[in-house]
Order: C-alpha cells, then structure tokens, then sequence
C-alpha cells in the first residue's frame, strides 16, 4: 500500500491510499478513520491489511494537491555526509557518529509544489534521499529492535541554501528556508519492503541523472542511526528522519550544477514513487 496526505475536493487536509492511480480517502473528507496520516500511524491503523477502502470518495493522483506525507511532524532529524559516494566528493573522513541536524516542520512541502530558491541565496542545491516515518514512541532503542519502531518510508528532497549553510559551522540556517523540505508523495510501509538495502535512489535536474545509489552505501546504516539518535532524544510516532544523500550533488560538480528558476527536481526510490519539484525564484 501507499498512503499519501492530500487536499481533498472540498479544500480540507485528509489522507488516504493510493491504488492505481486513484486516492481513496480514509481521512475528515471521506471515511474519518483518523484526522490525520500521524494519527492513524498513532492509532495503528496504518498499513493495516483490511483496511476498508470502499466507499472512499476518490481523487485522481494526476492533478492532486499532495502535502507531506507527515504535516506535522514533532522532530525532523537529519544525517549529514552519510553516504560514501557524498563522503568522497566533500573530502570528509569517515566520521565517528552520525551528524545529525534538525529540519523545522514549517519549512516542508509536498509533491509538486515549488521548491524555493531564496532571493538572498545564489547557491540552491538538491539533496535526494530516503526518509523515514517512526511508528511508535521510542527512546533509547538497541540496533536490534530498531526495525520495530518504522512505520515507513518515503522519497525526501533536502534542499539546501548552501551559502547560508556555509555561513558557519552549524547547518540550520541553510537548511530550513520556507518550502525546501520536500516529501512524498508516498509514505510507504515498512512490511511492504522486502530488502531495505537493495532500493535505488536516484535524483535528477530536468531529467539529467545526478545522483545514483542505492540504501546499502550509507555509512551509518538504519539500525545504527535510530540507535544513535534515540539514545538522546525520545522519538514519537510521525517523527522523520533522514538518512543522507548520494554523491552527485550540485555544489561538488564542475562546473557547478547548482538549481535555478524553473529546474525541475525528481527524486525516485524504488517501490517509493517519484517525488518532483518545480523551483521557483523567490
């Protein structure tokens, strides 16, 4: 299954499934199961195998106003330099834990909608990568038991304002300008993925291959990252994080291959969909 959050025909935020190109809606605009996409992962009605879709008003995928699939995340959590091929391009060392930064809820988007590049910033740039969703409250998980706590995933796009990134040593100013926090469409189980390390992730700029790898290229894996960032910090059921991206970005290209008005951004994850951004000028 593929759960997406969406607007409904009548201008309200809802959730549903996704089957063959239709939306079925679960959420306040159809069936009501839950307010939201969170709160039925809080509910434990996410992924559930008889999930009752009939009688769901539909909407067509094509055409549809996507949100997040989480719009109300409590934490974003992101890891930095994480891939090798990323790792190589920067000129990093292998780094002893994962770096992690925060993402503010309010600076996310959802499929379709422009990315913004600031006015303030010469220097926008595409981070494709893959994301995930936790299912229940959690702290202080073992590598072990981390598989338990996911409720899913989806394909993320990190924009980053890389000047305002650079500006000093901590990464949260070029990391959560209004509308660079892409998500989506999908948010997919976690039950429904046989083999997490064999999906490919591939980000491209008006069609143009940039980056290309697949999960097993993380330096810190799955299990070592929920480990690392629950050991300080309670994770709750909607909360994200971001595992890191491939090599290919456009700031280590030559010459740089860094995003202006009009691009379009594709992130595709194998069985996740293909997460696409407009940017726009701001």
């Amino acid at each position: 299954m593929r759960y997406a959050s969406y607007v409904s025909s009548d201008g309200n935020k809802t959730w549903g499934v996704e089957r063959d190109g239709v939306l079925h809606d679960l959420g306040p605009s159809g069936k009501n199961l839950a307010d939201s996409l969170k709160a039925a992962i809080v509910a434990g009605l996410f992924a559930a195998d008889n999930a009752d879709l009939e009688g769901a008003p539909l909407t067509n995928v094509e055409g549809a106003e996507f949100l997040p699939p989480i719009v109300n995340p409590g934490k974003i959590l992101c890891i930095g330099v994480n891939y090798r091929s990323h790792r190589d391009e920067v000129g990093k060392p292998d780094p002893s834990a994962p770096t992690v930064f925060t993402r503010f809820a309010d600076s996310q988007m959802g499929h379709n909608r422009p990315a913004v590049r600031p006015a303030v910033s010469d220097a926008f740039d595409y981070e494709g990568e893959l994301a995930l969703v936790i299912g229940r409250d959690a702290y202080q998980v073992a590598e072990e038991d981390s598989w338990g706590v996911i409720a899913g995933y989806g394909a993320y796009n990190d924009f980053s304002v890389r000047d305002w990134q650079k500006a000093s040593t901590q990464w949260t100013a070029g990391k959560n300008f209004p509308d660079t926090g892409a998500f989506g469409p999908y948010l997919v189980p976690v039950s429904d993925i046989d083999d997490i390390n064999a999906l490919k992730l591939e980000t491209r700029v008006n069609g143009e291959v940039r980056q290309s790898a697949t999960v097993a290229d993380l330096i810190f894996n799955i299990p070592q990252i929920i480990a690392f960032v629950s050991a300080f910090t309670p994770l709750q059921a909607g909360d994200i994080i971001v595992t890191g991206t491939p090599g290919g970005v456009g700031q280590f290209m030559e010459p740089k291959g860094l995003l202006s008005h009009g691009d379009v951004v594709e992130v595709e994850i194998t069985g996740l969909g293909v997460l696409s951004n407009p940017v726009m000028q701001g």
